[in-house]
């Protein structure tokens, strides 16, 4: 066991590398000293699961109990075996901003476990950052902007992005009408396609720690990062507004650009980045820990659950 610390020397994670290595009789026999290193740190790493999908969902389980399944979805993914999916399918040659699993949603994981397959060549780490310490790190008057939260907005079209099917799993337009009711979101068809509002909160109180945390995805959703070139072909077509997702305050007035390059310096500042080995497994607390991806070559296969 050795700890994983940021430049600052903050210990943000811990590896678990056992000489045979990980197997699911090793997590169960050492299950109570991961799940209290984990509620300490935030995350661990696990070295050497050779069993595939089928012994990780049983480690999933065994730590974590009933999987989720990935509901309100935001991202291209794809199921596996049972509620073991891919992780978000987007290029290679794109990164994913940090960010903590589904805190759009007045309904979020509480942890995410992940399985690397196939390494990739080059890059493809997943950076963690710890929640408190982004919230901590950002300017006052940034925090101060965001205390009224952040209003996430998804316009649904056919060819662009996640269809509203996809992303609710239903063809039913009555079912996803009484999901946004019953979840706080106001949603609103024209033609047939469908632009959902929901106010969420920017930071919550993470019950493993009873500290405030950053938590949101306000720098997801904004349009600043998006690739310029998509960015530009987009706002030639649309509005704003009507993008397929963006931000607001909870005014409904727009997120300055620079707010945002605020928080993804936030994020980059307290980031431990951690490389991908075949085998490896990294389980994080979703509110203490937000998560990415980094850009790579070659293939690379990562799996993702959630408790």
């Amino acid at each position: 066991m050795r700890g994983l610390e940021q430049g600052n020397g903050w210990t943000t994670a811990l590896e678990f590398a056992p000489p045979g290595g990980v197997s699911l009789r090793w997590v169960e026999d050492n299950k109570s000293q991961l799940t209290h290193e984990l509620q300490i740190h935030g995350a661990v790493v696990l070295r050497g699961l050779a069993g595939g999908v089928d012994e990780f969902g049983d480690v999933v389980s065994a730590l974590g109990g009933p999987q989720l399944s990935y509901t309100e979805r935001s991202t291209p993914r794809s199921s596996v075996k049972g509620n073991v999916y891919t992780s978000t399918e987007y290029p290679a040659s794109q990164e994913i901003p940090m960010h903590n699993e589904n805190s759009y949603s007045d309904s979020w994981p509480g942890y995410l476990y992940f399985l690397c397959e196939v390494a990739p060549a080059t890059g493809g780490c997943t950076p963690i950052a710890d929640s408190r310490q982004v919230l901590e790190n950002l300017p006052g008057d940034v925090r101060d902007r965001f205390d009224g939260g952040v209003v996430y907005t998804r316009n649904y079209r056919e060819g662009l992005g996640l269809t509203w099917q996809e992303a609710y799993q239903t063809s039913d337009q009555q079912a996803v009408e009484r999901y946004c009711r019953e979840h706080g979101m106001d949603a609103v068809w024209a033609d047939g396609e469908l632009r959902t509002d929901a106010l969420r909160p920017a930071t919550r109180v993470a019950p493993s720690s009873d500290q405030e945390v950053w938590f949101n995805q306000a720098n997801l959703f904004h349009p600043s990062t998006l690739d310029p070139e998509v960015r530009e072909a987009l706002l030639e077509l649309y509005d704003e507004s009507e993008l397929p997702r963006n931000a607001h305050f909870s005014d409904g007035s727009p997120i300055p650009e620079a707010d945002i390059e605020a928080v993804t310096k936030s994020y980059r500042k307290v980031a431990l980045e951690l490389p991908w080995q075949a085998g490896s497994v990294l389980i994080i607390d979703n509110m203490r820990m937000a998560h990415g991806r980094s850009a790579f070559t070659g293939d690379r296969r990562v799996l993702v659950a959630m408790t």
